[in-house]
Parts: structure tokens; C-alpha cells; sequence
């Protein structure tokens, strides 16, 4: 016969469990605050405030713009859609920056396994809107391309990680292929500036991981070469370019964007006052820059550019000291969608550029699109989360952009070894 006594429940078990578990949770956010870059956060934050007072501004003139006889939108109906995203935003972007680096690479993968899955969707059942068929509908209008952009970094980062366990595997081949199908994937919508955007990510990370130069000479020639062959053959951006060389008029919506950015000089209008906004297509999404500038002035743009180049330096600060290549990649991948998605669309505002139909993130109104950036900045947060008592043996980024030159002329295997 068994011995053993029967769990017999005490009145307080149930207590003591509920405070273990609360004193792990307590744990888990002081582990957290104390690995996350607090810096890059309140950076992060300050461009959402920003955001906020500037869709503040855009909302009447989109409301009155997208109103028909049928349906009329009230003044502030962007704003308070806008503050009901960014809340479910925040929780996405706190919710990713508490991940582990191995977990944020798992989830990247599977976001980039799944979004190009989904792309694959798009021309059969997508959604099209203005011409362009890149949305799908499953109860939620969303962006397959917006969620793409932090797998796809994360997850080239981690196949050209393995080059430092074999290098003689073919990872160079494997990322251009995957660049190669995403670019058709994109094109087929049509998504050029996208395209570009994740051309730009590619290239950033076959560079940093030490391709040899003769053959990113042959991929940098091979991108030209098809870029020039879109001029020709895709009709939208052949008339985008064109306009934009021509000097367009004025009633190019690059050329509103421009009138409506300097209307309001160094100081601005003041809220609610520009007028030039109201002729003004896309005010609260694509143009919000323009927007900014005439409301707020020239001094307010100013300040977001130098945001978006806080961030960037701040990341590769945090980056020039990591000896993990995954995250070193990671890292500048991510920082690359965001830094080079919010140049474009200032550059478009200033009509440096042409049109793209780029957001410009964390400012921007937008639904799934603000979800898609705020996980891409707390997939950022969590891959650079470091513990503050660790010292890094190897100054990592310092030495590959050193030593990035010479060592193309170098053996693949000296090169490639851990």
C-alpha cells in the first residue's frame, strides 16, 4: 500500500502562486528596463507625440477631402482612429521589445515566411486601391509589404549569419534569390518604391557582411540594369520620373507637397490654420511632412530629421561594440527600413525625390501600416537589448567597416571564419 499523502489544496496556495507569479512579472520588466535601450525608446516615443500633434492638424483637411454627399466625416475622425491604433501599437512595440534575440529571430522568420506567402496571395485575391493591388482583406484591411519589412531583415540577417559556421555555404546566393522574388512579388502590384526600399535593406547587409567586390559589382550592375529596364517597361514610374526631371506643375502632388511645406516659413501658420493643406492629397499619410511644415514650421521639420538621424546613429552606436553578427545585421537592417523609408518620403515632401507613396513612420496616420512599424521598432528593441554588466570582447562593427576594403582582396575562408 502507498504511503504517499494526498495533495490535500490550502486556502493559501492559490495566494502564494498568484504572488511567485507577480514577483516573476516584476522581475521580467526590471530584467527588461534595464537591457532595453532607453535612449532609443524615448526617441521612439517623441516621434509618436509628434505623430500625434501632426495628424491632429491633417485630419480636417483629409476628412473634408475623403467626404462625399452620401458620407460625412467629422474634422477629427483621422485623430481619434489614429489614437485608437497607435494604443494597440504601443502594446505590439512593448509587447516585441521584450523578446529574447532568439525569439525575435524566430518570429522574424516566420513573419517574413508568411508575409511572402501572403504576397503570393495578392495578385489573385488582392484589394486594389488607386490603381495598385496590394492589400489583402481577412476581416482587417492590411498591407502584406508593411509586415514584410522586419522579417525580411531579420530574416536575410540570419541566413548570412551562417556564413561564420561554413563559408562556403551559399548565402549569397540564397538572399539575392529571395531579393529577386520579394522585387517580382512587389513589382507585380505595382510597388516600386517599396522595391527600392528593400533593395536598399539587401544591400546593405550583403555589404556589411563582407561580400568580395567583384561580385557585389556584378549585383550592383545586375540592379542598374533592371532598374533601368523598369523605367521602360513600368508606365507608372516612367511617368513619375519623367515628371519629376520635367519639373512637373503645380498641380503635381510633389509640387503641392513642396508649395504646402514652405507656406508656413520657419515658424508655421499655427494649428488648423494652413490653408494650403486642403488641396492637398493624402495630408494625413503620405504628405503629413508637408503638412508639419506649414502648421508648424520649417524649425519643427527640422527637429523630426534630426530624430530620425538620432536614431539611426544611436543604433549603430549600440551596434559598433556587438561581436554576434546575427545581431550586428539585424540591427542595421531594421534601423535601414526605418531610417530609408522616412528619407524618402522627406525627400518626396521636398520634391527631391519622386512620388513613392511611402508613409512616413511613426508620424503618419495609419492602421495596420502603424502596427507594422511599431513591430519593426520592437523587433529593433529587443535585438539590441544587452546586458549592461557584459563586456563585448570584440569591437565589432569598428572592425568590419576598418577592415571592410582590404579584406575583399582576401581569401573567402580567412574571411569568413569566426
Amino acid at each position: 500500500m502507498s504511503t504517499t499523502q494526498p495533495y490535500i489544496p490550502r486556502s493559501g496556495d492559490h495566494a502564494m502562486a498568484t504572488e511567485r507569479f507577480q514577483s516573476s512579472k516584476r522581475a521580467e520588466l526590471r530584467i527588461w528596463w534595464r537591457e532595453i535601450d532607453r535612449v532609443l525608446l524615448f526617441l521612439i516615443l517623441g516621434l509618436m507625440a509628434i505623430g500625434t500633434a501632426a495628424v491632429f492638424a491633417a485630419s480636417p483637411a483629409s476628412a473634408d477631402r475623403l467626404s462625399t454627399d452620401e458620407v460625412q466625416l467629422p474634422e477629427l475622425y483621422f485623430y481619434w482612429a489614429h489614437l485608437r491604433w497607435q494604443i494597440i501599437s504601443l502594446g505590439v512595440l512593448i509587447a516585441a521589445s521584450m523578446l529574447s534575440q532568439e525569439n525575435a529571430r524566430r518570429i522574424g522568420v516566420l513573419i517574413a515566411a508568411g508575409m511572402i506567402f501572403c504576397l503570393l496571395l495578392v495578385p489573385l485575391i488582392g484589394y486594389e486601391v488607386n490603381g495598385a493591388k496590394r492589400w489583402l482583406n481577412f476581416g482587417m484591411r492590411f498591407q502584406p509589404s508593411e509586415f514584410l519589412k522586419p522579417g525580411f531583415a531579420i530574416a536575410l540577417a540570419w541566413i548570412l549569419s551562417w556564413r561564420l559556421k561554413d563559408p562556403h555555404l551559399p548565402v549569397l546566393t540564397v538572399v539575392t534569390l529571395i531579393m529577386g522574388m520579394v522585387a517580382a512579388l512587389m513589382m507585380m502590384q505595382p510597388n516600386l518604391g517599396a522595391t527600392l526600399l528593400f533593395c536598399g535593406v539587401w544591400f546593405v547587409l550583403v555589404l556589411l557582411s563582407g561580400v568580395p567586390v567583384k561580385r557585389l559589382a556584378m549585383l550592383i550592375g545586375g540592379a542598374m540594369a533592371l532598374l533601368t529596364a523598369t523605367y521602360f517597361l513600368y508606365d507608372n514610374a516612367r511617368n513619375r520620373i519623367d515628371a519629376f526631371l520635367g519639373g512637373g506643375t503645380a498641380f503635381d502632388q510633389v509640387d503641392l507637397a513642396q508649395r504646402t511645406l514652405l507656406a508656413g516659413g520657419w515658424t508655421g501658420s499655427g494649428i488648423w490654420l494652413g490653408v494650403r493643406k486642403n488641396n492637398l492629397p493624402e495630408a494625413h499619410t503620405d504628405y503629413i511632412f508637408s503638412v508639419i511644415g506649414e502648421e508648424f514650421g520649417l524649425i519643427a521639420c527640422a527637429i523630426i530629421v534630426a530624430l530620425y538621424l538620432a536614431i539611426i546613429v544611436r543604433v549603430l552606436m549600440r551596434l559598433a561594440n556587438e561581436d554576434n553578427l546575427f545581431t550586428l545585421l539585424a540591427g542595421a537592417g531594421l534601423v535601414t527600413q526605418i531610417g530609408g523609408q522616412a528619407f524618402i518620403n522627406i525627400l518626396v515632401n521636398l520634391q527631391l525625390f519622386p512620388s513613392k507613396g511611402m508613409t512616413l513612420p511613426l508620424v503618419s496616420y495609419g492602421g495596420s501600416s502603424t502596427i507594422a512599424v511599431c513591430l519593426t521598432v520592437g523587433l529593433l528593441l529587443a535585438i539590441t537589448r544587452r546586458n549592461p554588466y557584459l563586456k563585448r570582447q570584440s569591437p565589432g562593427l569598428r572592425t568590419i567597416l576598418a577592415d571592410q576594403v582590404p579584406s575583399f582582396g582576401g581569401n573567402d575562408r580567412e574571411r569568413n571564419s569566426p
